[in-house]
């Protein structure tokens, strides 16, 4: 079931709190404060992140998500930047369970790799080497678009338009991210 929330609801919530860059420094915080809140009530995540390791946003939003399975109300608000890896952490929560601070802007973009490959040995090993960088990228386009996927279910950005605008880091303000259902409330 969906259920709607309101600004005073969301405001009386306690909250964790994080702030800096999607890292495991920033997950240790996360599952410190998750395991210190209160259960009996709605918990409130903010988030003010210029980006990070996409792979601990989503360890993070697994987290969320097993949480929610198991009956959790647990929402999501942004702060100022929620860019990139922190974006990634967002698709973890439905759209009825996001929310942005007023100014705030999202970014999405194509994940990136800086990869120098140096090629040595036998050349059948070679191919191998060559194999494997085309695989882990393969990968992790195929991570991406389940993510993007993710972050636009049940809003008005249709999975193309997405996967179109993110090679160009598509900048997207609150009240943008708003009309175009990516989040259900400016606060």
């Amino acid at each position: 079931m969906t259920k709607t929330f309101q600004k005073q609801d969301i405001l009386a919530w306690p909250q964790i709190r994080l702030i800096g860059s999607v890292d495991e420094a920033m997950y240790g915080q996360f599952r410190d404060q998750l395991s210190a809140a209160p259960t009996d009530r709605p918990l409130l995540i903010a988030i003010t992140t210029l980006g990070g390791n996409p792979e601990v946003a989503r360890a993070m939003a697994d987290d969320v998500r097993l949480l929610r399975e198991a009956g959790r109300d647990i929402c999501f608000l942004g702060k100022a930047a929620v860019y990139s890896a922190g974006a990634t952490f967002m698709a973890g929560f439905p759209v009825s369970h996001r929310f942005l601070t007023e100014g705030t802007t999202l970014l999405l973009h194509e994940r990136q790799i800086a990869k120098t490959i140096n090629l040595s040995g036998p050349l059948r090993s070679c191919i191998a080497q060559l194999k494997g960088a085309l695989h882990e990228i393969e990968q992790s386009i195929a991570i991406e678009e389940q993510g993007f996927r993710e972050i636009v279910d049940g809003s008005a950005v249709a999975f193309e338009e997405l996967r179109e605008k993110a090679p160009d880091n598509w900048y997207i303000p609150c009240d943008e991210a708003r009309d175009r259902g990516l989040i259900a409330e400016v606060i």
